[in-house]
């Protein structure tokens, strides 16, 4: 699989079926998922299942999350990147909705600033993507701050009741960040 991004300790790809293991790991933990609303999964099958989704993305709309390995040991951490928005969501559609989500055994390590950077940059710059926002539940304080650390504006809370780029669950009150214009011209 060809690497789109390296950093320092990472590589950020395409996510392939042979993913399915890690992302099976990071996606059955509850706490990984106590923000975004959604059950965890329980199954091999689910977790294939969200690859092929991901990668049905790629083909559809050029664009869907990407894998984020460690570069020593070519270890699964989770994903980072950009997802079309082909839904409304806080009155914007057709919109590229920034992410990441990564096994518990890495938070806190500097993982989602080094490949959320690192993946905006790419996406703004190599893929020339715009706009660029990013959701978040509004308890999700550790996701703020890093979606600020970014480069991201808060704008408001406001309560969504579409499907979110990580899941479903009607009637949340959530944050919506904005890329500033300035970030588009680097």
């Amino acid at each position: 699989m060809p690497i789109l991004i390296e950093t320092p300790r990472l590589i950020i790809r395409e996510l392939v079926p042979e993913d399915a293991d890690g992302l099976f790991e990071m996606d059955s933990d509850a706490e990984v998922h106590r923000y975004i609303h959604q059950s965890p999964i329980k199954t091999m099958q689910e977790a294939d299942d969200a690859i092929a989704f991901i990668r049905k993305q790629y083909a559809d709309n050029g664009i869907g999350r990407w894998a984020v390995m460690d570069k020593t040991t070519n270890e699964f951490l989770g994903w980072t990147g950009f997802k079309l928005m082909t839904e409304v969501a806080n009155g914007h559609i057709n919109h590229y909705d920034f992410g990441y989500r990564f096994k518990r055994s890495v938070w806190g390590k500097g993982i989602a600033s080094e490949s959320g950077a690192a993946s905006l940059t790419y996406g703004l710059e190599a893929l020339k993507l715009k706009p660029v926002f990013a959701m978040t539940d509004v308890k999700n304080m550790v996701s703020r701050h890093i979606l600020e650390k970014l480069g991201f504006r808060f704008v408001e809370e406001f309560n969504y009741d579409g499907p979110l780029p990580w899941g479903i669950l009607p009637d949340r009150l959530v944050t919506w960040y904005e890329l500033p214009a300035e970030r588009y011209w680097p």
